[in-house]
């Protein structure tokens, strides 16, 4: 299995000093305070294994705590208008904005990522925060009107009260800030709790913003899933949970807030499958799938994962995509703006995908590239491709969530339909053709939730992101997460005379 073309580098210097650390206590009603039972978790630097900080072990009494806050704040917070919200949403990106390369820099050591995908993240949490700041004071709604003769019906649009929120750990600030703006813009109060993996840069948002919420308004715990997380969804008094994650998290919350019937948001994982036809630009698709594939080494529900491309192209297709995973830097964040992809975030997630990357060559698939773990320190694996896959086989099935991509070929356009719709997901998709009528027809055959054309893993604020089937319901971005952070109420007038 050639690795041999990726070059690994390492750091010479820390990138975040002592002082720069956020506190390690959960952050309720406007102030740090200790974890109830006096307990800490590790935060671990997924580039060599060492403890570099800790947080608090939350139980169910600090969320109990938070939820309580947060209930407290909720009926002055909705009380705001929609533009003295917006005018502090804005104030927090702007606060986002002026401390930027902390926030890299944090997210960078805590997740292991390269710091131009650090950068990214923190640009587009900025992005979210100026965009909900916007659309809270355009809403878009049924119009005032006479629907039943004689009575005039308004249609109005309220918050839900308390939201719970879990975030994961492959985008620990920016996660946060897609649940957070809209459920803020919508006049909600929430209670986060981030990933016990990646809690640095939600803690240092507290802390940087603690100014600019009223107390209680945001509150953030952390904490493992099965206490904090499972007392969070659970809760009678939070209104809805929100959850971005994996499956097994989604049924696990869906569970805890069923016996009180509240409302629940997931964002799940997924398996975008790339259909490529044989007209398609087979250069400029593999340039863009070494970014789509690899993108935070593959730790995104998004990425471009599996490949599904005609016969008649599949080899030369393959050596194009070889080719471009060849040129990869892989390396700490720390190390140098050439570092591209850097370590998956834990042990665990390491055995994870390096037993995804066993499993598959026992059933036959082939590494073309990579295959396997790097040498040296820290949870590196190096950037795959597996060709030669068999039918049904495990990798083209389930989410691996590395640094691989998996190449599969097809005869017809139908039977690329069929085997894109094969798998429990329904996150993304995209489509490869210079066919205009193709792309709009297959488009309309992948079920997923969003389909690219000739691109993929392109996102923007404006538009709504969430999946179908096993990857979740509910819509994060643009105005369908305020939708979905709100409740409408009907109030008719008998308006006869």
């Amino acid at each position: 299995m050639p690795t041999s073309d990726v070059r690994r580098t390492t750091a010479a210097e820390p990138l975040v000093s002592p002082a720069e650390f956020p506190p390690d206590r959960h952050f309720v009603d406007g102030a740090f305070r200790p974890a109830s039972g006096g307990g800490f978790l590790d935060v671990v630097d997924p580039c060599s294994g060492k403890t570099i900080a800790q947080t608090a072990e939350g139980t169910a009494e600090d969320v109990d705590a938070a939820v309580q806050a947060a209930g407290a704040a909720a009926p002055g917070w909705r009380r705001r208008t929609p533009k003295q919200r917006s005018e502090i949403l804005h104030r927090i990106a702007d606060r986002i904005a002026a401390r930027a390369d902390l926030f890299a820099r944090l997210e960078a050591v805590d997740t292991g990522k390269p710091m131009a995908v650090a950068r990214d993240d923190v640009e587009q949490a900025v992005d979210t925060f100026r965009f909900m700041a916007g659309a809270v004071r355009a809403p878009v709604s049924a119009a005032a009107e006479q629907y039943a003769e004689g009575h005039l019906s308004l249609i109005q649009r309220e918050p839900l009260g308390v939201v719970g929120v879990v975030t994961p750990w492959n985008y620990p600030l920016l996660m946060a800030a897609w649940k957070i703006a809209p459920i803020l813009a919508a006049g909600n109060t929430l209670v986060l709790k981030p990933s016990e993996l990646t809690p640095l840069t939600t803690l240092k948002f507290a802390e940087l913003t603690d100014h600019l919420l009223p107390p209680g308004v945001f509150n953030v715990v952390t904490g493992t899933g099965p206490v904090a997380g499972a007392r969070l969804a659970g809760h009678p008094d939070v209104a809805m949970i929100a959850l971005t994650g994996s499956v097994g998290s989604g049924r696990a919350v869906a569970r805890a807030a069923a016996d009180s019937l509240k409302r629940v948001h997931l964002e799940l994982g997924g398996k975008a499958p790339v259909v490529v036809f044989a007209d398609a630009d087979l250069p400029a698709a593999a340039v863009a799938l070494r970014t789509a594939g690899y993108w935070n080494s593959g730790q995104e529900c998004g990425a471009a994962c599996r490949v599904l491309v005609h016969e008649s192209v599949a080899g030369r297709f393959a050596e194009l995509l070889v080719e471009q995973v060849g040129s990869f830097v892989v390396g700490e964040p720390g190390a140098g703006e050439e570092v591209e992809l850097g370590p998956l975030v834990s042990q665990a997630h390491f055995e994870r995908v390096t037993g995804f990357l066993e499993r598959a060559r026992a059933q036959g698939a082939r590494a073309a590239i990579g295959g396997g773990a790097l040498d040296g320190p820290g949870y590196f694996v190096a950037p795959t491709v597996l060709v030669d896959v068999p039918d049904g086989a495990e990798c083209t099935r389930e989410e691996i969530f590395g640094p691989v991509v998996t190449v599969e070929t097809f005869r017809d356009e139908q039977e690329a339909v069929d085997r894109a719709n094969a798998v429990s997901y329904g996150l993304a998709a995209s489509v490869w053709t210079e066919d205009a009528r193709r792309s709009h027809d297959v488009a309309a055959r992948l079920d997923a939730g969003t389909v690219w054309v000739n691109d993929h893993l392109v996102l923007a604020s404006e538009v709504p992101w969430g999946g179908f089937n096993g990857s979740g319901y509910g819509r994060d971005l643009s105005v369908y997460a305020l939708d979905d952070f709100s409740r409408t109420k009907h109030v008719m007038h008998n308006v006869t005379r």
